[in-house]
């Protein structure tokens, strides 16, 4: 009924253009408050003072929902926004992002979600301070924690204050923090559970808003409404047109951008660094046994998979739409949305020769806006374009919430209940982390503004961030009963801190080592992790009788009953 409610408003709205009984601004405005209301309104349903309902959504979350809410999680802004124009900038370089996260999803799926799930644990700090005892642990997880999601989190911002500059007319800084009330009013008051149906509403308008204009683009050009088998006609009309034009760059050749080795150690930081975030992981103590949560994985994987066939067909459609309906046209007879758009600073034109027309080399559209322009530059009607912006929203704020809800939780269950004050009552629990929600969400905002990268760049530091610091203690504590405690404070330190070293370094200096890029900075972090981690258990004591009994009971399923209260004693 939901679904079939906003198909219907869309044509609605559609109709209402033709008509011309609405303009472009009020359709921008109709979809954000629509969408956004839909979300406040779900957050308020799911209002809860119950400590288990807003940690981890009472586990009681069934597969197929938790599935669409897992995906909607994952797939953020970057895969939404930022994904398609980075395949539409780089060509095959870019499928190094597909390959990897899609690949780290079943990495996730085979070898970590249903251990960590038998644990019963609210978060990855919860679980490495039960795998690795002692409090330090639990800190060192709670800062990588803090750090990943925080990380990520910016890239989420960036992405609803890009939507909301052009869509409402607004200034960049101010719609950042515009969009964080947006944010909030998802999180705040049902936590978990209110985030979890509120990604389940969210998937359905995402992905509605990214099939419909990459079908109807398909139809224009192609004739035939699949894009998923006919952009391979638009890829060869693409090379065939640059090469009559003069560009240098074969779009359709590997490497020009990239280096071999910048593209594996990218594939490997995103296909390790999804194995170990902790907003994803999380998702998995949501269900109500471990059974259920292997059958999420799969309908996780299943929704993820119908945005992923469908994004190299975005950016094949879109890069045909510049280079036939802005490039070579006059620069004072481009469409209103050229003006609009270069507003935001994400699009550029300098006439260099002076001849009054678009060449392809004077034409700069940032990565992050070929998504949401690709509308306009088909000529699609505007509440197209303003239902890709409405799906782009709903992919930040999903994931948003996620995030934020990892690192209030980390600050209020793993340091303050657990370390702090044990005898804290659920009241006070829940009032510092919905000041943490604020608080980090406004720091969030403010560091969103001043843009210090593109999305896909700056999601994917936090992949590799989270590669390089949880991805070896996870996997080795599941499978080696030997790593203890000190290997891993150990691991995750050095790995957490040469990568987060090597993105300074790199990204203020603009130099690499190898040609890797700060994007793919794990890969330097992540082996070292490893390394030290086995070095250090090895050399020192192993661990206690009953931690090691506890990973035989992860690993063996006959060896633990599939309860859904957790194993922690909280």
């Amino acid at each position: 009924m939901y679904t079939l409610a906003f198909g219907v408003f869309v044509v609605v709205l559609w109709l209402m253009e033709s008509a011309g009984l609405i303009g472009s601004r009020a359709i921008g405005w109709t979809f954000m408050v629509l969408t956004i209301g839909i979300y406040a309104t779900i957050g308020i349903l799911s209002r809860t003072g119950n400590l288990d309902e807003y940690y981890v959504a009472g586990r009681t979350v069934p597969g197929i929902f938790n599935g669409m809410a897992t995906a909607s999680d994952w797939m953020s802004a970057a895969s939404y926004i930022s994904l398609a124009g980075t395949l539409y900038v780089l060509g095959q370089e870019g499928l190094s992002y597909t390959v990897g996260w899609t690949g780290g999803y079943v990495l996730l799926a085979m070898f970590l979600a249903p251990y960590i799930r038998k644990l019963g644990a609210y978060t990855i700090p919860d679980f490495v301070g039960v795998r690795y005892p002692g409090a330090f642990p639990r800190v060192v997880a709670v800062i990588a924690a803090i750090i990943v999601s925080g990380t990520y989190l910016i890239a989420q911002v960036s992405g609803v204050g890009i939507i909301m500059s052009r869509f409402l007319g607004i200034d960049f800084r101010v719609a950042c923090f515009v969009g964080l009330l947006g944010i909030l009013v998802c999180s705040m008051l049902g936590g978990m559970k209110a985030v979890t149906w509120t990604q389940v509403a969210q998937y359905i308008i995402l992905i509605i808003a990214f099939i419909v204009p990459t079908v109807f683009v398909s139809q224009k050009i192609t004739g035939i409404p699949f894009p998923q088998l006919m952009y391979g006609k638009a890829l060869t009309d693409v090379a065939a047109t640059e090469a009559a034009l003069g560009i240098a760059k074969d779009y359709l050749t590997p490497f020009n951008d990239w280096t071999r080795a910048q593209f594996l150690a990218l594939i490997t930081c995103l296909m390790c660094g999804t194995a170990g975030l902790p907003h994803v992981i999380v998702r998995f103590y949501t269900t109500p046994n471990v059974r259920e949560t292997r059958f999420s994985v799969g309908w996780a994987l299943f929704f993820i998979g119908l945005m992923y066939i469908t994004i190299p067909a975005y950016a094949a459609f879109a890069r045909w739409e510049v280079l036939h309906n802005v490039v070579g046209q006059p620069i004072d007879a481009l469409p209103g949305w050229v003006e609009a758009w270069t507003k935001t600073g994400l699009l550029t034109i300098d006439d260099a020769n002076g001849n009054g027309l678009v060449e392809y080399a004077e034409f700069g559209l940032n990565s992050d806006l070929v998504v949401l322009a690709m509308p306009e530059i088909a000529g699609l009607p505007y509440v197209v374009a303003g239902l890709v912006a409405a799906g782009g929203l709903a992919a930040a704020l999903s994931t948003a919430d996620g995030l934020l809800m990892v690192v209030a939780t980390a600050i209020s269950h793993d340091i303050y209940f657990k370390l702090i004050n044990r005898s804290a009552s659920d009241r006070t629990r829940l009032t510092i982390s919905r000041v943490m929600l604020v608080t980090v969400a406004a720091i969030a905002a403010y560091i969103a503004s001043l843009r210090l990268s593109i999305i896909s760049d700056i999601v994917a530091w936090a992949f590799s961030l989270a590669a390089a610091s949880f991805f070896p203690i996870l996997v080795l504590g599941i499978f080696w009963k030997r790593i203890n405690t000190a290997g891993a404070i150990t691991g995750m330190i050095a790995g957490l801190v040469t990568t987060l070293g090597y993105i300074i370094w790199s990204y203020n200096t603009g130099q690499s080592i190898g040609g890797i890029l700060p994007n793919a900075a794990g890969i330097f972090g992540m082996p070292l992790n490893f390394l030290l981690t086995i070095a250090i258990s090895l050399a020192t004591a192993p661990p206690r009788q009953e931690i090691q009994a506890l990973v035989d009971r992860l690993r063996f399923p006959k060896h633990l009953h599939d309860a859904a209260a957790p194993a922690t004693g909280d």
